[in-house]
């Protein structure tokens, strides 16, 4: 669920989530009573919870609210759930700054409706591959893991409309980095990573009033460290870009589009990202088909959800 509206995002099998009590010891041996080695534990707080899924892309593009809040910013305040709907800087005592989109998250099974809250997603991988399903993994971390109900569990917020039919998408990637010739592609990477760090929510008077998980401490803000975008292009050598194997450039512009298999390389893509300006390094593979890979990163990921201009 996401700023009050809920979306329903079909995922593989390959979904898990959990959360972790941080444990403190203490040695208990005293220099009158040697026999103790084994040193005692105190538990009064909980770690981040962690979430993973995939998501197979549809023609449908029902999945769109994924990208969303895998690549915007959004301004940031006082309250993690207030979901401000800018991607503009806030200035907050004079200091720019931003936050990822923060969801809650709601799965159900054949038996009990978990909730994970205040999700923000940390990490989003694209896989170009070719004639394969496009497919977008998604991992991140939570403040608070809880069963909010049955599996009959009604989930709060609007429902959003979505197509009566799901169509899976087999897609092959193009690839355009200057003036390089870029053909004879066989897969394509694409990573968004943010990097947080959980600001100390941790107190010495309410770690002496804890008594069991229903009030231990959980983790409550954060901030963005750094965001990073790179990737892998990899392509079989041929005479036509054998020259490119040793090369590399720091102001490059980068274009990777995913278009729908039976279409013309010049067709409108399914999905394209632009990003300005790149590094790269080339280098070579050797075995029995000799390839050459691009390992590439952005340079400006301020403004990434602007960089996607084919989808929606």
């Amino acid at each position: 669920m996401y700023g009050g509206n809920k979306y329903r995002i079909y995922t593989t099998t390959a979904i898990s989530f959990n959360q972790t009590f941080a444990e403190d010891s203490y040695p208990v041996k005293t220099l009158h009573d040697q026999s103790k080695m084994l040193e005692n534990i105190t538990i009064t707080k909980a770690n981040p919870a962690s979430f993973s899924f995939d998501v197979p892309l549809t023609i449908e593009k029902n999945e769109s609210i994924v990208l969303a809040l895998a690549s915007d910013l959004v301004a940031k305040t006082g309250d993690p759930e207030s979901n401000v709907s800018t991607r503009h800087n806030a200035t907050e005592n004079g200091i720019s700054s931003q936050q990822l989109k923060a969801f809650d998250m709601y799965v159900q099974t054949g038996s009990s409706t978990y909730k994970v809250k205040n999700c923000v997603v940390t990490s989003a991988n694209f896989d170009f591959k070719s004639e394969g399903q496009f497919t977008i993994r998604l991992e991140g971390q939570g403040t608070k893991v809880s069963r909010a109900g049955n599996e009959s569990y009604t989930i709060p917020g609007s429902a959003i409309s979505e197509s009566a039919t799901r169509t899976p998408l087999l897609i092959y990637p193009v690839v355009s980095i200057d003036s390089l010739n870029m053909s004879s592609i066989i897969s394509v990477t694409l990573q968004i990573q943010n990097d947080i760090n959980y600001t100390t929510f941790a107190t010495l008077q309410n770690s002496l009033s804890v008594t069991s998980s229903s009030n231990v401490q959980f983790p409550s803000s954060y901030t963005v460290e750094k965001r990073i975008v790179s990737g892998e292009i990899r392509q079989y050598q041929t005479d036509n870009n054998n020259t490119q194997f040793d090369d590399f450039n720091t102001n490059s512009n980068l274009t990777i589009k995913a278009v729908q298999v039976g279409k013309a390389a010049n067709a409108t893509p399914f999905f394209q990202i632009s990003l300005n300006p790149i590094k790269y390094t080339a280098r070579l593979d050797v075995a029995e088909v000799y390839t050459q890979s691009y390992d590439y990163m952005s340079l400006d990921n301020t403004a990434l959800g602007t960089s996607i201009t084919q989808y929606s």
